[in-house]
């Protein structure tokens, strides 16, 4: 078993020859391009999905290799997978050449073998960079082909940083390196990925707004503070994602996800200090500038400002880049529990609202909408130990009322008003309800 982690970045068509000349300038390792053709293997009732593995044979100058990948962890476009590779003398599957430890119950089930067929296939030349970053290797590798399902196919324009030895925050520190030049998306859609959703019939992909955020029962207020950030970065890069392909509405989205990092930090702030974050929120405040002015979708998304930002996201959740910043008195709180956190949270956001909005505002509605738009995130990364029903109703009105206001609806501004300022709490707090 091999524990995979890279980095992968969407370069912009254009912007391709540039980054080419680019790396020669960062090292003289240099491998001229190979063509790698992989095929992407599933049963018909998507067995491998399900267990989130992946299968594949890649064939390349007649030589293949059949791997498997198993789960593991994705924060932004950084992959941490353990995986699986196996030297095989024709692209034929030979499942039983596995260890045992791949599969989920210890043993290769009975009938994969004859269940387990092709499902999509990249094509695509590969050409690779060795880079020494601080005590690491790293391989950066440039893709360029197509990803095909049937009669629907994708352009293939990637860079992939690949650790090889040392320190995966040296992957980080090399990209960085990169980032400075225009062209580059940091995706966390990777090739397989897009295979997959091509072969269950390229459905367009939908806008999807924030939802509750289900954290463990009983995680840490450190944990509730990563599944927070994870989640707002999520959000991110799939409406970027959908804002490159043309979705109307995505940029909205993007910008609402830059904004649910902010509220994370705010809402953490009385924990994880404000000098922790602030080159971040510098970098975010570049990024929301650059996607506000007079420029194309394209020119924002691959901006220097806008990949650096997301860089550095990435970096502070995977290097828990706040423990630095905390001394003794909020290492203590930061390990206390979520659940009572979020209670004790809850309600604070809860009497704000009721406080903002306790009267009619006339004029002056939109003057709060920022803090309406903060305290309703804060509830929906706070409200997931609570049963969803409730708490979404709760929410309802809180999200009508900032529609309302958008849309300058005055009559259902005053009834979204009155409806949410007299709900009752759906959490605890206090021992009490």
């Amino acid at each position: 078993m091999a524990q995979e982690i890279e980095l992968k970045f969407i370069v912009e068509k254009d912007s391709v020859d540039a980054l080419r000349q680019h790396l020669h300038q960062l090292t003289g390792e240099h491998h001229e391009p190979v063509q790698l053709l992989n095929i992407y293997y599933e049963t018909p009732d998507n067995w491998l999905r399900r267990h989130d593995m992946g299968l594949r044979i890649r064939g390349a100058s007649g030589r293949y290799e059949m791997t498997m990948k198993i789960a593991g962890r994705v924060v932004g476009g950084l992959h941490q997978r353990p995986e699986y590779n196996i030297d095989i003398s024709t692209p034929e599957l030979e499942l039983d050449r596995f260890p045992a430890e791949v599969w989920p119950e210890g043993e290769l089930p009975s009938t994969l073998a004859q269940q387990v067929q092709p499902l999509f296939s990249t094509d695509f030349w590969r050409e690779k960079w060795l880079v020494n970053e601080g005590k690491s290797r790293i391989e950066i590798a440039l893709d360029l082909g197509e990803v095909k399902a049937g009669e629907f196919q994708e352009p293939i324009c990637e860079l992939e940083l690949e650790l090889l030895e040392g320190d995966a925050d040296d992957v980080l520190k090399l990209a960085r390196k990169l980032v400075n030049q225009s062209g580059l998306r940091q995706g966390s859609l990777s090739k397989a990925a897009r295979g997959y959703h091509l072969a269950a019939g390229n459905a367009p992909r939908a806008l999807k707004p924030t939802t509750i955020l289900r954290v463990a029962p009983k995680a840490s207020v450190e944990q509730g503070l990563e599944a927070s950030l994870e989640l707002a970065l999520s959000q991110w890069q799939y409406h970027e994602e959908l804002w490159s392909r043309g979705v109307k509405g995505a940029k909205v989205h993007v910008l609402a996800a830059i904004g649910l990092v902010r509220h994370t930090l705010a809402l953490f702030g009385g924990i994880v200090p404000r000098k922790a974050s602030a080159h971040l929120r510098d970098l975010l405040t570049q990024t929301e500038a650059v996607m506000l002015s007079d420029v194309s979708a394209q020119t924002a998304i691959y901006s220097p400002q806008t990949a650096t930002a997301k860089l550095a996201l990435t970096e502070f959740l995977v290097s828990r880049g706040w423990r630095t910043f905390l001394d003794a008195k909020a290492q203590a709180k930061i390990a206390e529990s979520f659940k009572r956190f979020a209670d004790t949270h809850l309600s604070r956001h809860a009497a704000e609202l009721k406080t903002t909005f306790a009267y009619p505002l006339g004029d002056q509605y939109g003057d709060q909408l920022p803090r309406l738009a903060r305290n309703i995130d804060s509830i929906l990364l706070l409200a997931g130990a609570y049963d969803d029903a409730k708490a979404q109703a709760w929410l309802d009105n809180w999200q009508g009322l900032k529609h309302a206001i958008e849309t300058r609806q005055h009559i259902e501004i005053e009834h979204f008003r009155n409806e949410a300022i007299s709900q009752d709490p759906f959490w605890l707090h206090s021992g009490k309800r």
